[in-house]
């Protein structure tokens, strides 16, 4: 059974959860603290003491780091609609937050984002869901399958893990320019490397997207490489990159040793299934995959 605490935690992860939801509706104290069943009258005092944010900045915030999403990767779609979809009645006052927070204003952003800045900025938004919106897995929710080898068109990020936006950036073009969105192939990561122990300058990702096309040299430097075929246990992640380390960690420690599995000579990689900013932060997900003998 829960713990009086952990029920007192469920109750504000369904807050952010809500929140996530919703950022294009007005939230309002009422509403929120109706979510999850607390007095309208103290929710503000336990939201900041429990999270240590206030609820009008932690709102903020979230909507202005999904704007930086809609930005930075979905160049389509016109500044004054990321705008009002933020909440903000106007491209000018949206400005004046966007510069507030990030250092640059939304189409200086679009053109080339400054990542240190935005890290900076969304830190406390990372540090919030990592402890509060852990996801919680059991070893039936691990699927062994056998992967097919599998030709992939490859950006290969090489460097410091906080510019990997900048390399999304590229590889998004590049599959524009082909014809190869994620609806049409299917998208993957490989992660040779943990960010948390591989020093900036030496660390490896690769993105990766699914085709059968001939990939012609070109000045995104994307090349062809191959997932190989192999058993591998499949774990779906959902919710923010904030929290997928948990899952891996999950994989590795809990369910490695208690199964009967020996891993192959290949690198954990990831399956992209449902996007951020498409969908809800919480609601993004992600097939992990390990490959095992």
């Amino acid at each position: 059974m829960n713990t009086a605490a952990e029920r007192y935690r469920d109750r504000f992860r369904k807050v952010l959860e809500f929140i996530d939801a919703h950022l294009h509706e007005d939230l309002d104290v009422t509403q929120l603290s109706s979510v999850a069943a607390f007095s309208k009258f103290h929710f503000h005092r336990q939201f900041s003491m429990f999270l240590g944010i206030s609820v009008d900045r932690y709102v903020r915030l979230t909507r202005l780091k999904r704007a930086s999403y809609q930005l930075a990767f979905r160049d389509w779609q016109p500044v004054i609609d990321v705008a009002l979809d933020a909440g903000y009645e106007g491209p000018e006052a949206f400005a004046r937050a966007f510069r507030k927070n990030f250092g640059q204003s939304p189409s200086e952003f679009r053109k080339q984002p400054q990542w240190e800045p935005w890290h900076v900025t969304c830190e406390p938004l990372n540090a919030l869901r990592t402890e509060h919106m852990q996801p919680t897995y059991d070893a039936s929710q691990v699927r062994i399958v056998d992967f097919p080898q599998t030709r992939v068109a490859t950006l290969e990020h090489r460097g410091d893990p906080a510019l990997l936006g900048d390399s999304i950036r590229k590889f998004m073009d590049w599959r524009r320019q082909n014809h190869l969105p994620p609806q049409v192939s299917a998208t993957f990561n490989i992660a040779y490397d943990d960010p948390a122990t591989t020093e900036p300058a030496a660390y490896r990702f690769d993105l990766c997207a699914a085709t059968d096309r001939p990939v012609e040299p070109n000045a995104h430097g994307v090349v062809v490489k191959h997932i190989p075929a192999g058993r591998c246990a499949v774990l779906r992640h959902r919710g923010s990159d904030d929290t997928l380390i948990q899952t891996v960690r999950w994989l590795y420690s809990q369910w490695l040793p208690q199964s009967d599995a020996e891993l192959r000579d290949f690198p954990l990689y990831f399956q992209r299934v449902r996007f951020f900013p498409e969908v809800a932060e919480h609601e993004a997900e992600v097939d992990v995959f390990l490959p095992i003998r």
